[in-house]
């Protein structure tokens, strides 16, 4: 330890803004010394040459770099205030107690985190700060709501319905409303290896082939400006309803699309909540909770609560909320859904998007989720949940796992009967498939009552549009009519046995039931046969 005078470290993780930050204001309040740090994870910023496209084994290039334009912004800002961001790299946990024993200082401060990866690291963290006689502050302000009161006043339990959230929850606190004109200076350094924000090629991305790139720029600058441009629009905001809106609607998308401003913590949900409560006041006829604007934030609020008080939320086995489902291993099901080539035009332009983007419409997101699970292929929700989380740039553990729950009919949501159409669904807003024929060049010229179910398109009609189904776009992998009667008759037996066991499916009975529905599934191939025969 060097030096005199009161040292702060604050530590970014998400809540990498100026604004709204508690974890800075409380660090910069009668500080001599300030030491703003990042700590370059390799967890998530490592290559992974084996992943199934360009980025780390956990997390995609686009979202990578979308983390390092939201650190450059943040770094911009902190020199605008006469301070800077210290990146550093390594395991957060221990780089971060390195730097307390290095440099002279009394308060670490830091946005508390309710994700189970970050929770392990803060133990550590803390424990060491504590024992050394370190203050260490950490707020909660990524979320609106502190999940540990509103399941401390739910009785020990998270509400699982929307509705008894929204009723315990009730009025988010204000957001702070600090501005500062300067910040306390960087402290001595010590021997801790310090650098600037580092590109992709310096995390050693420089030959990753990826041909575009997400259109939204990472960073608070930009959040504030989205948000600006949003609330410019008051009758939007008033009239704002969720699930309407264009799946489709690529190039200017019907979403504010403020979600990966939210999930860096860019952009703070009380500030946003705020805004949004500003514009009600001067407009009485507005929508509400669940479809309405702060309504998507509540939702985001009742996934984290119950992501925070679910033991394994993130997996189907001993997650309490979770239905037992004898879901199938398939590989070759899953490849094909997550390399955009299922044969429905309207499912592979999605993933494509995904894939090119790291984004899409809720509604696009629901329509993949639906067909990879419960609807079609019959995989498990935790293996698209692994491709959601890696690709997406605004994948945030708590709303992507409770998707996948929901989208799968695990929990949250059971009428396993309602099954998105791959090929009805997208025709409803883009009948001409614009959508596909951006995102699918190689269907660009079939006529548009083909281009949803190309393989209905006669031989000369695929000739002349150039694109031969089976050759230059694959075969559909089953048959939707057939594969979602299936579906619902395995959704129908697990749920029944999930009922006749109170939930307390083991092993050993979803292997039985798998055995037997797989049984039926040979059966049914020869019992068509059989009548053809006849």
């Amino acid at each position: 330890m060097m030096g005199s005078g009161s040292g702060s470290l604050v530590w970014f993780r998400k809540g990498i803004r100026i604004h709204d930050n508690p974890a800075l204001e409380f660090a910069s309040r009668s500080a001599s010394h300030l030491y703003p740090v990042f700590v370059i994870d390799p967890h998530y910023m490592k290559p992974d040459p084996n992943a199934p496209s360009p980025g780390s084994s956990r997390a995609g290039l686009n979202r990578i770099k979308f983390l390092l334009e939201s650190l450059v912004d943040l770094d911009l800002n902190l020199k605008n205030l006469g301070s800077r961001l210290l990146i550093l790299k390594g395991d957060p946990a221990e780089v971060v107690i390195q730097c307390l024993k290095e440099w002279n200082v009394n308060k670490l401060c830091f946005e508390y985190d309710t994700e189970p990866y970050y929770q392990a690291l803060d133990v550590k963290v803390k424990n060491f700060a504590l024992a050394a006689g370190i203050e260490v502050f950490s707020p909660v302000s990524h979320t609106l709501f502190n999940p540990t009161d509103v399941i401390h006043k739910n009785g020990g339990k998270p509400p699982l319905s929307y509705q008894s959230f929204v009723k315990l929850a009730g009025e988010p606190p204000f957001p702070l409303t600090t501005m500062y004109s300067s910040l306390p200076p960087v402290g001595h350094l010590g021997s801790c290896d310090i650098s600037e924000v580092p590109t992709i090629t310096d995390l050693g991305y420089g030959d990753a082939e990826q041909d575009e790139f997400s259109p939204f720029k990472g960073g608070e600058s930009e959040a504030l400006r989205r948000l600006d441009e949003c609330m410019k629009d008051k009758e939007w905001v008033a009239n704002f309803e969720k699930p309407k809106g264009n799946p489709s609607a690529f190039l200017k998308p019907a979403t504010t699309v403020l979600s990966p401003y939210l999930k860096f913590g860019c952009l703070s949900s009380r500030y946003f909540y705020r805004r949004i409560q500003d514009i009600y006041k001067s407009m009485p006829k507005h929508t509400s909770p669940p479809v309405s604007l702060t309504g998507q934030l509540l939702w985001r609020e009742f996934f984290y609560t119950a992501a925070f008080g679910t033991p394994n939320f993130d997996r189907m086995k001993g997650n309490r909320i979770c239905k037992q489902i004898p879901w199938k291993d398939d590989d070759k099901l899953l490849e094909a859904w997550r390399e955009a080539r299922t044969g429905f035009p309207w499912i592979d332009a999605i993933m494509i998007q995904l894939r090119k983007w790291g984004w899409m419409h809720h509604l696009a997101r629901h329509s993949v989720a639906c067909f990879l699970t419960r609807g079609d292929l019959f995989v498990h929700w935790e293996k698209g949940r692994d491709v959601f989380e890696r690709l997406l740039i605004d994948s945030d553990w708590a709303i992507n796992n409770g998707n996948w729950m929901w989208l799968s009919c695990s929990s949250f949501f059971y009428q396993y009967n309602r099954i998105y159409s791959p090929t009805t669904f997208g025709k409803k807003y883009d009948p001409n498939g614009d959508y596909i024929r951006h995102f699918l060049p190689v269907l660009k010229d079939m006529p548009r009552e083909y281009i949803y179910e190309p393989w209905t398109a006669p031989k000369s009609i695929q000739t002349k549009a150039n694109c031969i189904v089976g050759k230059d776009y694959p075969m559909p992998v089953v048959s939707h009519d057939s594969a979602s009667k299936e579906c619902r008759g395995k959704m129908g037996e697990a749920y029944a046995l999930n009922k006749k066991l109170n939930g307390l499916v083991s092993e050993d009975d979803l292997k039985n039931l798998r055995r037997k529905l797989d049984e039926s599934e040979r059966q049914e191939p020869e019992a068509k046969r059989y009548k053809q025969k006849l």
